[in-house]
């Protein structure tokens, strides 16, 4: 694992909505494994993956604004700006990688 950064301004009520999102999406993918094991019509198969998909990218997102709102923003009042930029387009290129 890399660098391991703790941030301190994610409140308690937005850990625990991201917490309970990935908790149904973690849901999700167990009820494909199941449809899977249960020989469940593929187009039903893939719409939930669809589903899950946009979940995940919601979270992302969210994730992503967080950061920039908080950690890019005080790195550039900081003076440290252009790495926290190239650290979230690097982010953002994962990101939008098919």
């Amino acid at each position: 694992m890399e660098d391991v950064k703790k941030v301190d301004h994610r409140h308690d009520k937005e850990k625990e909505q991201l917490v309970n999102r990935l908790k149904r999406i973690e849901g999700q993918v167990r009820g494909i494994q199941n449809m899977i094991e249960n020989d469940r019509y593929c187009v039903d198969i893939l719409i939930q993956i669809s589903a899950i998909q946009a979940a995940m990218k919601k979270v992302s997102l969210h994730l992503m604004e967080d950061h920039t709102r908080h950690c890019v923003k005080d790195a550039i009042q900081k003076g440290n700006g252009d790495e926290a930029i190239s650290e979230l387009m690097e982010v953002v290129e994962r990101l939008t990688k098919i």
